[in-house]
């Protein structure tokens, strides 16, 4: 929200490189990587990959939605064009070991655990979380996300695009609680409410890729047990 300029050019300029060279070099396969965030703000859920540009973005990341649709547009015409097999994948809220876990700047996960962190290390009296905690979410390990990529590798796939997330989906406020339990169900908290909530609700329909073989193994809890223990937070 505070960098779109650099969100949109950066990004165009980025999948525009990629897939135009990848074009001029003769490459046959390519697999773009996209984001749940193209998908309207006050979509059907679960989110189907038709339900592309059928209503207006969330406005807080539209920029980087719109350098993401681009993407996968180039990658469809240039397929259909030039019969080639750029694929695009779609991953819901992703999460893992080497995230960035800066507090102001790093996705929900990565920015909480940061802040439990300091709520152990550094004697922090509570945990301060943005919005209200409403807002529902679907993550998805990116061990599973490397699979997904794997399992469509040299195939050649009917659709331009396709979702991949963990069916799992959980409140913002459910979110906390599992990482309270896994801490020992000592941690304070609250919710400061000052802070947009961004969608309310943002679950993907995965069966395209599941049909193809591919299907989660990391369940919420078990990556969340790997990413604290690696940070020493348990």
């Amino acid at each position: 929200n505070d960098f779109k300029s650099e969100f949109l050019y950066e990004n165009i300029l980025m999948s525009s490189n990629i897939i135009y060279s990848a074009f001029q070099n003769n490459v046959k396969n390519l697999i773009y990587m996209g984001s749940s965030c193209i998908y309207p703000r006050d979509c059907k859920q679960p989110i189907k990959e038709e339900y592309l540009l059928t209503g207006s973005l969330e406005s807080s990341n539209d920029a980087y939605a719109i350098s993401k649709i681009a993407g996968i547009k180039m990658c469809n015409f240039f397929s259909e064009q030039y019969k080639l097999n750029y694929i695009g994948l779609m991953p819901t809220n992703l999460y893992g070991l080497n995230d960035n876990f800066d507090q102001q700047y790093g996705h929900v996960i990565p920015a909480i655990l940061s802040k439990v962190l300091d709520f152990k290390n550094k004697k922090k009296k509570i945990v301060k979380l943005w919005g209200n905690g409403s807002s529902k979410r679907e993550f998805l390990f990116v061990d599973d996300l490397a699979e997904a990529c794997y399992s469509v590798l040299n195939k050649n796939i009917n659709y331009p695009y396709l979702n991949v997330g963990s069916g799992e989906e959980v409140s913002i406020k459910k979110l906390i609680k599992i990482i309270n339990n896994i801490y020992g169900g000592d941690l304070k908290y609250k919710f400061t409410g000052e802070e947009s909530n961004g969608t309310p609700r943002k679950i993907l329909n995965s069966s395209k890729i599941r049909s193809l073989g591919w299907k989660p193994k990391i369940s919420l809890t078990m990556g969340l047990e790997k990413i604290m223990k690696s940070k020493n937070i348990i």
